[in-house]
């Protein structure tokens, strides 16, 4: 049975990106009506950031040649690394157990937010086995940094999420941007009021197809 793992990382409850979700959940669930549903808001309810003894955690899992939960958890019965193995493993076994990852996020500061990626801080061991599964991700920008604009070059946050999610063995991840979200509200982008108009239907268009195409199991599992 497939299973969507929903992460949105908007610091804003009513943020655009947070629209591309609900959007593509409600097609994926039309779409997969015996499909099964994970959702969890890294904002209302944050991951703990990382400490030394995570850090430690992820050194260890290397020194000992992790492959697994249960490898780990052998490595984490020290006293030391018990406390951070607990914290962490939760969140491995719920993204393990996903067939699909849908991420809502902004871009700040041209890149991820801090929400984001603390959670990914956490996830992540040099063992995690992601090959296979299929990750979403849904993006809003305040303003334009597709092909051919001027601030193109700014944009860290799809290069990143993509050499990441690589480094782990995801190769099937989409992105949808909405762009230009800023100019509603900012007075000096009125001019874009339509540009972003048209971005934004555009990115929910994509996504009721991308909700429907995406594979909805993983056939590594």
């Amino acid at each position: 049975m497939a299973h969507l793992l929903h992460l949105d990382a908007s610091a804003r409850s009513d943020s655009f990106s947070r629209e591309l979700g609900a959007a593509f959940v409600k097609h994926w669930k039309t779409a997969h009506p015996d499909a099964t549903y994970t959702y969890r808001d890294l904002v209302a309810d944050p991951v703990t950031p990382i400490d030394e003894a995570r850090v430690r955690l992820a050194t260890q899992s290397s020194v000992n040649g992790v492959r697994g939960l249960e490898a780990m958890d052998e490595v984490a019965a020290a006293p030391e690394l018990a406390e951070a193995w607990a914290a962490t493993r939760p969140l491995i076994e719920q993204l393990l157990a996903a067939d699909v990852l849908l991420i809502g996020t902004p871009m700040y500061n041209f890149s991820v937010p801090g929400s984001l990626k603390t959670w990914m801080d956490r996830v992540t061991l040099p063992w995690l086995p992601l090959a296979g599964k299929s990750a979403v991700i849904l993006s809003a920008r305040g303003g334009a940094y597709g092909p051919g604009t001027p601030r193109e070059p700014m944009d860290f946050q799809e290069p990143y999420l993509r050499a990441y999610f690589s480094a782990l063995g995801l190769e099937d991840v989409e992105f949808v941007h909405t762009e230009l979200t800023h100019a509603p509200i900012m007075p000096f982008l009125a001019q874009f009021r339509d540009a972003h108009e048209e971005s934004r239907t555009a990115a929910l268009d994509a996504v009721e197809v991308l909700a429907t195409r995406v594979p909805a199991e993983n056939p590594a599992a």
